[in-house]
């Protein structure tokens, strides 16, 4: 394999981190953790989820969806709603506040690529335009493999307990 995979990660975490940083410094928003931000992003406006339906869909545990939801609770960043169908069960919903710093975010980013990408030259604008749906594939692919492994780690957990 050509490609330097340890140099395209090397760019990608850092690039992201950056890009965020920046953003959100220029919009002056809170600091939300990585994890936080998952299951914002997870909740767009209008919909709620259950706790478990968010752990699948992220690939986290319950126990640390639950940890992750009261801190953001706590932080105003979404609400719990009891269903009243069934009165165990939750509905997490994204706060106006936590939307409202997403859709700044959002907005500031894009400001801050567009600034940064009118500094490239237009070869680096083309090469960047055409590894654009690699990249998205690329992504998918670690989605599914983080999910593989999550899997493989529950039915470890099972069998121990089990066992």
């Amino acid at each position: 394999m050509s490609l330097d995979v340890v140099r395209l990660a090397a760019v990608l975490s850092p690039l992201r981190r950056t890009l965020r940083a920046a953003a959100a410094a220029r919009e002056q928003l809170p600091d939300i953790p990585d994890a936080q931000v998952e299951i914002i992003r997870a909740l767009p406006a209008g919909t709620t989820a259950a706790p478990g339906e968010l752990a699948a869909s992220l690939g986290l545990g319950r126990s640390t969806i639950s940890n992750l939801l009261a801190q953001m609770e706590r932080r105003g960043l979404i609400s719990r709603e009891t269903r009243s169908d069934d009165r165990r069960r939750v509905d997490v919903a994204a706060s106006r506040d936590a939307l409202g710093y997403f859709a700044r975010f959002d907005e500031a980013s894009g400001a801050i690529m567009t600034e940064a990408a009118e500094m490239l030259s237009g070869d680096d604008l083309k090469a960047l335009e055409r590894a654009l749906p690699a990249l998205e594939r690329l992504r998918d692919v670690l989605v599914e493999l983080r999910r593989d492994d999550q899997a493989a780690e529950m039915l470890v957990e099972q069998e121990r307990r089990a066992g």
